[in-house]
């Protein structure tokens, strides 16, 4: 029996070895592999043999079986990728292939152009958390536990003490606990309302904060600042206007209107965001002297100026990732 395998290893390595084709190496396969091959008729006269000799001839032809089966493989592979030409699977007749570059979404376009703008007066960018504490949230911004102000915002509680932040002030409570002034900062982030998702509003939404503390700050700086940002934002000819308004982390506050007229509607006036001086309470709750300091700020959405200024008419389209609406900008 040992003869018989050693015989048939022989003649599988002779004919492998020399073979040039995938005709010769398919006649190979039958001979010597196929179910009626040479291996095959030595497990048969395996059969025959004493229950004794059996383990020992037994591990032997299945390893040259084996190895025969891993050789016909790799001689296989290699014959196959010679025999390919480059012409059978390019075709030069067909055009060529474009590749797509892609471009930021629409939403970082316009928070770019802000943070281009405000850096270029000298204003810091600063990030924070978007889970935040209730305190730096609400209670540090002049927000009392049971101040009806916190019903202008519908939040997300994650438990009793912290939720998903619904602005981007908390980072301004973080950076005066932390930074001495002069503080001239934004701070650009996505913020969460529990509010019912409509053409107009949206559960999640990009929010952009101003702040400027220091000893000779005043409410002509701030309306400076943000008529210089509307009209380098939505063109030299915005009409504006400045509302009083209410917001408990500000005093005096207002909000800031300009015109927009859509194409075939009536114009109207639309609010783009929200400012005022720094409430002193705030300070004091950083532990900033606001006898001797003093600050504004303001706070728009990200959203609502793209929407203002490419004549977008739903908020969900900036979420759908829809390539026909993202394509054009």
């Amino acid at each position: 029996m040992l003869e018989k395998i050693e015989s048939a290893v022989k003649d599988f390595n002779a004919e492998i070895n020399n073979v040039n084709s995938t005709e010769t190496l398919e006649d190979i396969r039958v001979k010597f592999l196929g179910r009626k091959g040479l291996f095959a008729q030595l497990f048969e006269e395996f059969k025959a043999l004493p229950k004794e000799e059996k383990p020992k001839y037994g591990q032997l032809l299945n390893k040259e079986k084996n190895n025969a089966s891993a050789k016909f493989d790799e001689v296989k592979d290699e014959i196959e990728s010679k025999s390919v030409s480059y012409d059978s699977y390019v075709d030069l007749t067909l055009p060529g292939v474009k590749r797509k570059i892609g471009n930021k979404h629409i939403l970082i376009q316009t928070l770019d152009e802000i943070k281009v703008f405000f850096k270029g007066l000298g204003f810091a960018i600063y990030d924070g958390p978007e889970l935040e504490s209730d305190y730096n949230n609400f209670e540090a911004l002049n927000f009392p536990e049971d101040h009806p102000a916190r019903d202008m915002q519908d939040t997300f509680f994650v438990n009793d003490n912290f939720l998903l932040r619904t602005h981007t002030s908390p980072t301004q409570i973080r950076l005066m606990k932390t930074t001495k002034p002069p503080i001239r900062a934004i701070m650009p982030g996505k913020v969460y309302r529990n509010e019912a998702i409509s053409a107009k509003s949206y559960c999640l939404f990009h929010q952009v904060e101003g702040l400027y503390i220091d000893t000779d700050v005043s409410f002509a700086e701030l309306k400076s600042t943000l008529v210089s940002f509307a009209q380098y934002l939505f063109g030299a000819d915005v009409k504006y206007r400045f509302r009083p308004s209410f917001f408990p982390f500000t005093e005096p506050s207002a909000e800031v209107d300009i015109w927009w007229e859509p194409k075939g509607k009536p114009g109207r006036w639309l609010e783009i965001l929200g400012c005022g001086m720094v409430d002193p309470n705030v300070l004091d709750n950083v532990g900033i002297d606001s006898e001797k300091y003093v600050g504004y700020a303001f706070g728009m959405g990200v959203e609502r100026m793209a929407l203002r200024k490419y004549n977008i008419p739903d908020i969900r389209l900036f979420f759908d990732n829809d390539n026909r609406f993202l394509e054009q900008f």
